[in-house]
């Protein structure tokens, strides 16, 4: 069985997440969707409720399953029995940081590989920031996140207005 991970801070899951991961899931018998703590980041979302809406937003995708998760990604991959991670990119500017992270991955795991995934045309400039300051902003984010967590994703983020940072 082929296992693999897709690795996001998914705060909150959008339009461009959710393609990846229909992607993906045709390429792996399982696929791991995973909410991953980053430090550098101040989340809208608890990882909880990222989770959450997670499996909201895949429900019908029956090899997809959400996890969370904090640590190495390729301790995590190991602990899973995945022998591949899949990342989205959406322009050039996202490659030399993934590249360098699949490498070190890699190191710390010589069985894992890395695949990138283009994302949809349609998606290039999508971002969960850009989600987030529409939203604050009482702009329509229809399209832009799965229909299903969309009005979870509005109430959050014009309750909380503009308290998140990227």
């Amino acid at each position: 069985m082929k296992t693999a991970i897709y690795p996001g801070s998914f705060d909150p899951v959008t339009a461009g997440h959710l393609d990846i991961i229909r992607r993906a899931a045709g390429l792996c018998d399982r696929l791991i969707v995973v909410v991953m703590h980053n430090q550098a980041k101040k989340p809208a979302f608890s990882p909880e409720e990222r989770c959450a809406l997670l499996r909201r937003a895949a429900e019908g995708l029956p090899n997809v399953e959400v996890q969370m998760f904090s640590g190495l990604l390729a301790d995590y991959a190991g602990q899973q029995n995945a022998d591949t991670i899949i990342k989205g990119l959406r322009a050039v500017s996202d490659f030399e940081y993934e590249f360098q992270m699949a490498l070190a991955n890699r190191k710390l795991n010589p069985n894992l590989d890395t695949v990138f995934l283009m994302t949809s045309a349609e998606h290039m400039y999508l971002s969960s920031s850009i989600v987030k300051d529409i939203a604050a902003h009482g702009g329509d984010i229809t399209g832009l996140v799965p229909d299903s967590v969309k009005n979870e994703i509005l109430l959050r983020i014009r309750k909380d207005g503009n308290t998140w940072q990227h």
